[in-house]
């Protein structure tokens, strides 16, 4: 490990702290072989870079980190721990008065880059009238300028002609015979008439060349408004242009039938299936996709199934119907038992009747062109949306949606063998995305402090607990304890990003599992989703990426790919496919299926290397057992596309309940009126929550400058039910679940709760 005491120095001569700059040296952990390693860190614009030395300032960069999405926490008297996302930076000052002076500079940084972002964001929808009132400005300033040219060529006519008058009148004075007195008089008069001749002149010459200049710049500005003007039509033009472009490609699609089914079938695919979904993709997709080379997003192995036992089955693929497999494949057979998971077997548990249904959705029209066009390239987070966009279920609601299938996870509590509870695992991780197949419209944004509880205790033996813990970035960390043996917890950041095609949402945090009775730990995270045709045509969602859960107690693995849609592509639309693997990365279980419908599981019998792709990658051969079903999609209940494509589950989250807390997501009134069917009322209201929103936040801002101005410490905003606790699996630091919800809805004490309502 370095000296310590080489960082003093260099450090002592950096700028104080307040600047717009502050450097110097830190050490920074790197790993347990070589610990805390000696840095140089730069403080500039809200960023917080470093380097190995001063002199890798003018070419490498080793890492960066924002402050205006960053949480600052002080361990002892020298370290610094700074976490953002998935990134996590733990740092140590050689004193402590070195240490206060780096977390006075972040804190003060921090919270001016915060300021900036919120500026943005609140000024976000007033850039086009400012456009306009700009342009309208210039031109008055022009039409000013011209008419004030126009009264200075005016005066220069009358000057000459009155200038030349007078020389005239002088001059016949001279010629008359008058005494010699008068005729000095009239010398000086003359002389004097000339220099205000001379004068008139050379100011006349200088009005002539300001109104040169002043038309020459008048041009060069009309000029670069007409440019402007220009490339706005231009990019208007070319993207309306595409949407055209986009419909005839579908009707393009559409009028050719005979590109479906006449795609021949890949050796580990049902044909009939493979056609049969493909057809029904005819009225799902539309004509604005993204391509991808099907060849590229292909798994690096293939599968066999075992003549011996698949005799009588007929030869298809992993992913064709359900089918049972021998009953030696798995410890516990009922586990993972074709069908185990149906609706009829969910509703043979006793539970409160729970509702049906939601009001059906209006059938509102709005001009999504109009509201699209000038939000290119924003953050999701920053753009005003009305509640057409959203359906009425909070992001809090949609993650608590995750639970639809925790019958899998209450299996795999029952699993004696840890690779077979990998697969169900694997299953669950991939049921999440399920119900997001056809919900296109965009969950409402928590508000700082809002919560949702949901409490199956009684019906499946689990209860969950979400809270909105940070407003920039959006972030909420959810809970969930089931009595049938495990743990789920998660923190988790949306990242979105609007393209003009598309709208990409990446979810960032790591989601835990732990199982009570083996100790087993599974963590991953979640993949991207795309919404495509975002400006024109039908809206249609993708996910795309790969998944890697890890079993922290054993090493076991599971590789999990999410094939991204391709026009080209022989493969099964949203295609899932994985191996689990054991700690020395040997091969036992290989999954398929898609996300929208079912995964199944297949044990491997013996693997081979088999031939090149065509990238020159060799491929494995897997021979398997017969495929068994882990998980199949729930039916959407009766008349689900005329309420929002809700899941059975998601008709129930928003339903009212008794006792919930106070800040819960069912109270939150602009929700409630949009799932009435009052939008207007709903739009109006969320406004009004938003605004009260913005002014909470700017007073405590206001405490936080006061409190840094004073020398205080200024704790800032901290979530009620949960706190951040650095996690000892993955080294990051999250928020997890304090405890003291429950209790308190036992007492019904929410006084201890804000009104954000």
């Amino acid at each position: 490990m370095s000296d310590p005491g080489k960082g003093s120095s260099a450090s002592a001569a950096a700028p104080a702290p307040g600047s717009d700059t502050y450097k110097g040296w830190l050490f920074k952990w790197t790993n347990y072989l070589k610990g805390y390693q000696r840095r140089w860190f730069v403080l500039s614009n809200g960023l917080l870079s470093y380097y190995r030395t001063q002199a890798e300032m003018a070419h490498t960069c080793r890492g960066t980190i924002n402050l205006a999405t960053a949480h600052i926490d002080t361990e002892d008297a020298c370290n610094i721990v700074l976490s953002s996302g998935g990134r996590t930076y733990h740092l140590k000052a050689s004193t402590e008065v070195e240490r206060q002076r780096w977390v006075t500079a972040l804190e003060l940084a921090k919270a001016k880059a915060i300021r900036m972002m919120n500026d943005q964001s609140d000024d976000s929808g007033d850039e086009e009238p400012t456009s306009q009132s700009d342009r309208s400005e210039l031109q008055g300033t022009l039409k000013i300028l011209v008419s004030k040219l126009d009264d200075l060529s005016t005066c220069n006519d009358l000057i000459a002609k009155h200038g030349a008058a007078l020389q005239r009148s002088l001059s016949e004075l001279e010629g008359l015979k008058v005494p010699v007195e008068g005729g000095e008089k009239i010398k000086a008069v003359n002389e004097r008439a000339t220099l205000f001749r001379i004068t008139s002149n050379a100011m006349i010459n200088a009005c002539r060349d300001f109104l040169d200049l002043a038309e020459t710049h008048s041009r060069r500005w009309q000029r670069a408004l007409q440019y402007e003007r220009e490339q706005r039509t231009h990019l208007e033009e070319t993207i309306e242009q595409l949407a055209k472009q986009h419909n005839s490609l579908e009707r393009a699609w559409r009028e050719a039938p005979t590109l479906v089914s006449t795609t021949p079938s890949a050796p580990t695919a049902n044909k009939g299936g493979s056609e049969r979904l493909r057809k029904e993709e005819a009225s799902d997709e539309d004509g604005d996709t993204e391509y991808f080379d099907a060849m590229e997003d292909s798994p690096a192995f293939i599968t066999v199934t075992a003549t011996e036992n698949t005799q009588h089955r007929r030869s298809q693929s992993n992913l064709s119907g359900a089918s049972g497999g021998q009953p030696n494949d798995w410890n516990q057979d009922d586990n993972m038992s074709p069908g185990h998971n149906d609706v009829s077997g969910k509703q043979l548990q006793p539970c409160r009747q729970r509702r049906t249904r939601v009001p059906d959705k209006p059938n509102y029209s709005l001009n999504l062109w109009s509201i699209m066009k000038n939000c290119i390239g924003k953050e999701l987070s920053k753009i005003p949306m009305p509640v057409n966009f959203n359906e009425p279920l909070s992001m809090l609601q949609r993650l608590s949606e995750d639970l639809e299938y925790h019958e899998l996870l209450d299996k795999a509590a029952r699993c004696d063998s840890s690779l077979e509870q990998m697969c169900l695992v694997a299953a669950f991780s991939v049921s999440s995305y399920s119900t997001t197949i056809h919900r296109t419209a965009k969950p409402f944004n928590p508000l700082l402090g809002e919560t949702y509880e949901l409490d199956r205790r009684e019906e499946f033996g689990y209860r969950s607990l979400c809270e909105q813990v940070s407003h920039h970035p959006p972030a909420a960390a959810h809970h969930v304890i089931s009595q049938r043996g495990w743990t789920l917890w998660q923190e988790i950041t949306i990242a979105s990003k609007f393209r003009g095609k598309y709208l990409s949402i990446m979810p960032l945090g790591a989601i835990h599992l732990h199982f009570h009775s083996s100790g087993n730990h599974y963590v991953w995270r979640k993949v991207t989703s795309t919404v495509h045709n975002i400006i024109v045509g039908k809206l249609w969602i993708d996910q795309s990426g790969d998944i890697e859960i890890v079993n922290q107690r054993t090493k076991e693995t599971c590789q999990l790919k999410f094939s991204p849609y391709s026009y080209f592509s022989r493969d099964v639309p949203r295609k899932v496919t994985g191996v689990v693997a054991d700690s020395g990365g040997q091969a036992h279980y290989v999954l398929s299926g898609t996300w929208d419908d079912k995964i199944e599981s297949a044990k491997i019998l013996q693997s081979s290397r088999g031939g090149s792709g065509s990238e020159g990658k060799q491929k494995t051969v897997y021979q398997t057992l017969a495929p068994k079903l882990l998980w199949k999609k729930y039916p959407l209940p009766e008349n689900a596309e005329n309420m929002y494509f809700f899941s059975a589950l998601a008709l129930t989250l928003n339903e009212q309940e008794d006792a919930v807390g106070v800040t819960d997501s069912r109270l939150r009134p602009d929700q409630r009126l949009m799932e009435d069917g009052r939008w207007d009322e709903a739009n109006s209201e969320k406004q009004r929550l938003e605004e009260k929103q913005r002014a909470v936040r700017r007073r405590r801002e206001a405490d936080a400058s006061d409190a840094l101005d004073e020398g205080k410490e200024y704790e800032g905003y901290q979530p009620l039910w949960f706190h951040q606790r650095r996690d000892s699996v993955t080294g990051e630091t999250n928020f997890v679940y304090k405890g003291g919800y429950w209790e308190a809805k036992e007492r019904q004490d929410w006084s201890m709760c804000s009104n954000i309502f």
